[in-house]
């Protein structure tokens, strides 16, 4: 999985290496459903998003670490 909607927010997978880069940018927090934060994964608010090439980012940047990891 590379990114998903919760709300109106977007989740992205990110990756370890790139969660605190990925933080950074605006409209960005942890992704956090159950109390504990997941490792590599990031909600990215949905006003932060009007934009589709904001969007088409935050999808490529998801789905370029997705095929980075192995099959499974």
């Amino acid at each position: 999985m590379a990114v998903g909607v919760s709300g109106d927010d977007l989740m992205v997978r990110v990756g370890p290496d790139h969660t605190d880069a990925a933080l950074a940018r605006p409209g960005t927090r942890v992704f956090d459903m159950t109390g504990r934060p997941m490792p590599g994964w990031i909600l990215v608010a949905g006003t932060a998003l009007s934009e589709d090439d904001v969007l088409g980012e935050w999808v490529d940047e998801g789905r370029a670490f997705a095929v980075s990891l192995p099959p499974t």
